[in-house]
């Protein structure tokens, strides 16, 4: 599987490429502990630092990011970036552009008549035939001050124009710097096929390994990372 990024030659010396999201986990990751004592266990108890599922889902794909610091001051929003003319037609030059509140009435993230906001995209994204792209809000990021909205996109067939990024701000009362490189959205590859769903009860088989299964795992700690967690490859980049 390759994703592929372009971008307008003008602009190649000025955008921040997109990153493996395992490479980019947030700094209140890295410093939680890996423990913390519970009144209720009477113990220390391990933290989501030590959940496999929790930092696997926001190491994967990709993480594209806010091409330049952007200032916001409750609800105005302002950038300073000199940058070159796009050498294509029709090519954004603004970090942001807006979504009216009637394209959005009555979901439920709407707020009133408030905007939505558009990172706009400077990487066109090519995927292989057969794959779509997954688009959502930076996974278990709540401490970023907006919500992107999630999108399923066919880059297999839509690939030669941007990929834009709807949002919501969430705090109103913000002011302060969105800073460079803030990961803005959460893209991976996603096979378009529908799977076949299958129901079935449990047979004598399934029993026996769904009872040892759960003793392991009540019975010891990083059961599922010991012996049920697969390796994951790293991702690459080619020019």
């Amino acid at each position: 599987m390759r994703m592929i990024f372009r971008c307008d030659p003008a602009l190649s010396d000025h955008l921040p490429r997109p990153v493996p999201a395992r490479g980019a986990l947030p700094d209140w990751l890295r410093a939680m502990p890996a423990k913390a004592a519970s009144e209720i266990h009477g113990r220390e108890i391990r933290t989501v630092k030590q959940c496999p599922p929790f930092v696997d889902a926001m190491a994967y794909g990709v993480l594209i990011l806010l091409p330049c610091d952007v200032t916001v001051d409750r609800g105005s929003f302002s950038w300073a970036w000199n940058i070159p003319e796009p050498s294509t037609p029709g090519h954004p030059r603004a970090p942001l552009s807006f979504h009216v509140a009637a394209q959005f009435a009555g979901a439920p993230f709407a707020k009133g008549g408030q905007a939505a906001i558009k990172f706009n995209s400077f990487w066109t994204i090519e995927l292989e035939p057969g794959w779509s792209l997954f688009a959502t809000h930076p996974v278990n990021r709540d401490d970023l001050p907006f919500r992107l909205v999630t999108g399923l996109v066919d880059a297999d067939r839509f690939h030669d124009g941007g990929i834009n990024f709807p949002a919501v701000w969430m705090q109103p009362d913000f002011s302060g710097v969105l800073p460079k490189g803030t990961p803005v959205a959460q893209v991976f590859a996603v096979p378009r096929a529908a799977p076949q769903l299958v129901f079935e009860s449990f047979d004598a088989v399934h029993k026996e390994a769904y009872a040892k299964t759960v003793a392991e795992v009540l019975a010891a700690p990083n059961v599922y990372r010991k012996h049920f967690r697969a390796r994951r490859g790293r991702l690459t980049t080619a020019e």
